[in-house]
């Protein structure tokens, strides 16, 4: 393919095939990967029978490497994320945490990476995981990102799927991430979050964050999940707090932080929060510096 588009490889200012320089160099294996109906002809069977004949002539194995799909999505993830990350990196401003998805616990990238098929959704991550890890020498923590983190049976669901498939694997990543709001159902308890999160962690050992949160200082015609704790400053202050509280008591440390999303929008009910203001602030309009939020 290289060739066909002009590329040329010299060694000591004579032009030589790349096959034969790699030979003359002391590779013994050419591994050729195979794809199914590409539309350009490339890396198809006919394709690789020929490249099979020339690294044969040199005395080279050969390794085919099937790609059951004509999809280049996991390829494009890959680039993609490595791109950005390294943009912050260049500027001198590498990030800390990459999150490789939002809330995906219904896949991502649809409808290659939906639910019906597992496996395109653990490559997917596995390449977007190595985009973040190829990007820099200062590795990032990366972080897969749920939502419901209330619902065990949902995270049960979710990872025992995912990580069946074998190609995404547990040194891909390094937190568990859970969105957790009030809103969504009267089993959203903090009692159910923190039954779900021991479990996690028992079974998979990986540390954890609430990567998304609110509680509303003002709202009417929600019913939330948590009625003893007041709709106000008030009240978000409880809510954040025992959060922090609960993920301090979790097993070995693995409770690593809450993130408040969204801390200064006002009129979200439609993104992120049922109720007309999640605004972080007490009456006075004072944020509420006195909670405990780390990462």
């Amino acid at each position: 393919m290289l060739e066909a588009a002009g590329q040329k490889y010299y060694v000591s200012g004579t032009q030589k095939k790349f096959d034969a320089i790699i030979q003359s160099a002391g590779a013994n294996y050419v591994r050729s990967r195979i794809w199914v109906n590409p539309s350009d002809g490339y890396y198809n069977l006919a394709y690789n029978l020929a490249l099979a004949k020339r690294a044969k002539a040199l005395g080279l194995k050969f390794y085919l490497d099937f790609h059951y799909s004509g999809n280049n999505l996991s390829w494009q993830v890959y680039n993609y994320t490595k791109s950005v990350v390294t943009s912050f990196v260049s500027q001198g401003t590498p990030v800390d945490m990459v999150a490789i998805g939002n809330e995906i616990t219904n896949g991502l990238l649809w409808p290659t990476g939906s639910t019906s098929n597992w496996a395109n959704i653990a490559s997917i991550l596995h390449s977007a995981a190595w985009g973040v890890k190829d990007a820099s020498t200062t590795q990032p923590l990366i972080v897969v990102h749920t939502d419901n983190g209330w619902n065990q049976a949902t995270q049960t669901w979710f990872y025992s799927n995912l990580m069946a498939q074998g190609t995404f694997l547990s040194t891909d990543f390094d937190i568990m991430g859970f969105s957790f709001y009030p809103f969504y159902g009267t089993s959203a308890t903090l009692a159910n979050l923190k039954a779900t999160l021991n479990y996690m962690i028992s079974t998979y050992g990986k540390d954890v964050i609430i990567a998304e949160t609110d509680f509303p200082n003002s709202c009417s015609g929600v019913t939330l999940s948590e009625s003893s704790i007041p709709i106000s400053a008030a009240g978000q202050t409880t809510w954040v707090k025992d959060i922090v509280s609960l993920l301090e008591g979790l097993p070995n440390g693995h409770g690593k932080g809450v993130f408040y999303w969204e801390p200064a929008w006002v009129g979200n009910a439609g993104l992120g929060s049922s109720c007309t203001s999640a605004l972080l602030v007490d009456s006075s309009g004072n944020t509420l510096s006195s909670i405990n939020m780390y990462a």
